[in-house]
C-alpha cells in the first residue's frame, strides 16, 4: 500500500526524481538530500509502513540485508573508513519522516559528524528488573 500524502512513497515509487543509487520491487536507495557525510543514502520501501512495528519481518530482514550490500560497496567506492547504519522509531527516537527507512552513513575519520548518545550506568538490579521485564 502507499500513501497519497506521503513524501517517502512518492520518493520511493519515482514520482519525485531522486539520486537513485538502487532499486528493485521492494526498496529504492537514494542519496539523502540533507547528507550528513559524502554518499549518506536512505533506503526507502516502497510500500508504506509507518516505522518498524508496522513493517512486516520478512521485509525487514530484506531492508537489512540491503543496508549490509550498500555499506560493503560504499567502503569499496567511496573508500570510507566505516558506516552507520541509523533507523529510527517514533518522534522521541528522532523520527521525523513516518515512513520506515534506514539511513546508511558512511563515515570517514574527522568527518565532523557525531552519532552517540550519553551513557547510562544502572544497577544489577535495574538491569535484572528489565530482563525480566522483556523476558517474561
Amino acid at each position: 500500500m502507499k500513501k497519497d500524502d506521503c513524501i517517502f512513497c512518492k520518493l520511493a515509487n519515482g514520482s519525485i526524481p531522486t539520486n537513485t543509487l538502487y532499486e528493485d520491487e521492494d526498496f529504492r536507495v537514494i542519496l539523502d538530500l540533507e547528507p550528513a557525510t559524502r554518499g549518506h543514502a536512505l533506503i526507502i520501501p516502497k510500500e508504506h509502513a509507518a516505522n518498524l512495528f508496522e513493517f512486516p519481518d520478512e521485509k525487514a530482514a530484506g531492508a537489512f540485508v540491503l543496508a549490509k550490500k550498500m555499506a560493503v560497496r560504499m567502503k569499496e567506492k567511496l573508500h570510507c573508513d566505516g558506516v552507520h547504519l541509523v533507523q529510527n522509531n517514533g518522534e522521541v527516537a528522532g523520527q521525523t519522516i513516518f515512513h520506515f527507512h534506514i539511513h546508511v552513513i558512511p563515515r570517514y575519520v574527522n568527518d565532523g559528524q557525531r552519532i552517540e548518545w550519553e551513557k547510562g550506568s544502572p544497577s544489577q538490579d535495574d538491569l535484572e528488573s528489565v530482563k525480566t521485564l522483556i523476558t517474561e
